[in-house]
């Protein structure tokens, strides 16, 4: 292995926190945008909180609301000029993963003069990538994407049916106040889904990334393990705190760089369903649920060993030996079979999606990531042909 791992993201975790943002905010700025979904944040009176704290240390602020569940270029450049209308100096998430997203990109775009949709990686030639970021604050009232942690940010463009990502040092928070509080509300579907993203993090790395990485597999492991046993319990009974707590920190630990330090590894399932959702505006860990079973059956004819592992570690299964590909293929079964339990959908049809634009998918996929062979990267990698023969099987 030959990697650098590096993350300067202070994180406060635990409880409660939520008080603490105007202690945190203030040693960042002076006026805060705040960014919220689509009201939620107002409903639970999370938002009112926030702002008494933030009050009572003399912070004053903007807010850029109505961040969509697949958020849009169009509500980042509404964001990002707000910020500069209002003169913020510090940027507040406060909501999911899609409002955490939408802020980052914002807090790049304040410094900016062109389109910010230009910072979103989808084909060009010579994306910009920003150096330069307003002070980032995240406070995620759902577990799922991890954004709170890391430099990435993914957005959707819904003028042309774009979906795709930016990654660059200047996103990552200054601060991720994490409370598992906020998290209570989180209804049983929105719970699932974000239990099946967590894992689906894990395992790109874990499936896709090079040999000889037996620490990363044992953290990916841990984290699956996790959540079949705490994400389970937080989807049963959306009170339960501890289960809450455990759930907001596998998807803090799955996305932060930790687990994935020096595995190298694609993401073919993410990028396929970043495709899906461009064109359905789908829940994203919806999309996941659907995709990565299908994926790993794929995966598993080429390169069944790990999937072995994968089958012995996380079910128990006794296989007859590292290439048993009857093992492997139990064990995703199994892993379906949890997705299913849980309230995640399974199927395209469950999400409404039929077989109609299935090549259109695959080759819009390839024209946004693709390696010098045209192909998806992965292992193994994926030709349109290999991506459509996926989804025929997620069908």
């Amino acid at each position: 292995m030959n990697f650098e791992y590096h993350n300067p993201t202070h994180l406060i975790f635990g409880a409660g926190t939520l008080s603490q943002l105007g202690e945190v905010a203030s040693r960042q700025g002076k006026k805060a945008l705040i960014v919220t979904g689509g009201g939620s944040v107002k409903r639970s009176g999370t938002f009112e909180r926030a702002v008494a704290s933030l009050k009572a240390k003399g912070i004053t602020f903007a807010e850029c609301s109505g961040v969509e569940p697949n958020p849009r270029i169009a509500t980042v450049r509404r964001g990002a000029r707000i910020a500069r209308e209002e003169g913020c100096d510090v940027v507040i998430a406060l909501g999911g993963g899609s409002t955490m997203d939408a802020a980052k990109v914002m807090a790049a775009a304040f410094y900016y003069d062109g389109d910010p949709w230009d910072m979103i990686y989808h084909g060009q030639p010579a994306p910009h990538v920003p150096t330069r970021a307003l002070p980032i604050i995240t406070v995620p009232t759902l577990a799922a994407t991890g954004s709170e942690m890391n430099m990435g940010a993914v957005i959707s463009n819904e003028e042309i049916t774009e979906k795709s990502f930016v990654q660059a040092e200047c996103l990552y928070p200054a601060v991720a106040l994490v409370d598992p509080e906020l998290t209570l509300s989180v209804p049983k579907d929105q719970t699932a889904y974000g239990v099946c993203d967590i894992i689906t993090h894990v395992t790109e790395a874990y499936f896709n990334g090079v040999d000889g990485t037996p620490i990363q597999d044992r953290f990916a492991e841990g984290v699956i393990l996790t959540m079949l046993e705490w994400g389970a319990k937080a989807v049963a009974d959306g009170e339960d705190l501890e289960a809450r707590a455990q759930v907001q920190w596998a998807s803090i630990v799955a996305l932060n760089g930790w687990v994935n330090a020096g595995t190298n590894g694609g993401f073919p399932v993410h990028m396929i369903e970043h495709t899906l959702s461009a064109f359905h505006d789908i829940t994203h860990g919806a999309g996941l649920s659907v995709v990565n079973p299908a994926w790993m059956r794929f995966a598993a004819n080429h390169r069944p060993q790990k999937f072995v592992q994968f089958s012995e570690r996380i079910f128990g299964l006794k296989a007859k030996g590292s290439d048993d590909l009857d093992c492997a293929l139990q064990g995703i079964d199994r892993f379906e079979a949890f997705l299913k339990e849980i309230g995640c959908p399974t199927r395209l049809t469950d999400l409404k999606i039929d077989d109609t634009l299935l090549t259109r998918y695959a080759q819009e996929t390839l024209r946004i990531i693709h390696d010098e062979k045209g192909n998806l990267p992965g292992r193994p990698p994926m030709s349109e042909a290999d991506i459509v023969a996926v989804l025929r099987v997620a069908l």
